[in-house]
């Protein structure tokens, strides 16, 4: 079994920076493993960042050179550094270790 907790969201200013955390805990073989999604109302979930079998990260076209993924190994805990953030990040966000999903965190841009 496998959980996921997705925190540090919450209402940020444009141009504001927010780091998201997700702790992992059960069978995870490898936290490179987990990625992050978002969905923001009225549209489908998208990827954010994503790791590579290269062992790089691919980040979706909206978010490059403003969002950076870290990993923690020893607390089993991903990050997401959130820079720079626009109104149109506003989002539930989500961690995913292949099947599973956490309960997602959310994130409202506005001023």
């Amino acid at each position: 079994q496998v959980q996921l907790v997705e925190s540090g969201g919450g209402l940020v200013q444009p141009g504001g920076s927010l780091t998201l955390s997700c702790a992992a805990s059960g069978s995870i073989f490898s936290i490179n493993a987990i990625n992050w999604y978002r969905q923001a109302p009225g549209k489908q979930r998208e990827l954010v960042a994503a790791s590579t079998s290269g062992g790089n990260t691919n980040y979706a076209e909206s978010v490059k050179g403003r969002f950076t993924i870290s990993r923690d190994n020893a607390k089993k805990t991903v990050y997401l550094q959130m820079d720079n953030l626009k109104p149109e990040d506003t989002a539930v966000y989500y961690c995913k270790y292949f099947a599973f999903w956490g309960q997602g965190t959310q994130v409202t841009v506005s001023s």
